[in-house]
């Protein structure tokens, strides 16, 4: 016989093991999207910083003769 959650719900109640695996999974694919956003929103950043000096030469790159 199936267990349920709730009274009309009709989703069987899972196993707690099943349950923690699947938060633990769920967690993960969180993490690796916000880490994946981090990283595009740095590369993004530096493109920008690149743009913005032109040929490349920052404040500490002076000729120095």
């Amino acid at each position: 016989m199936t267990r349920y959650q709730g009274a009309m719900t009709g989703t069987p109640e899972k196993p707690k093991a099943a349950r923690a695996r699947s938060e633990a999974e769920e967690r993960e694919r969180r993490l690796k999207a916000a880490l994946r956003a981090n990283l595009q929103r740095r590369k993004a950043q530096a493109r920008a910083r690149d743009d913005d000096d032109g040929d490349g030469a920052g404040p500490d790159m002076d000729d120095k003769e």
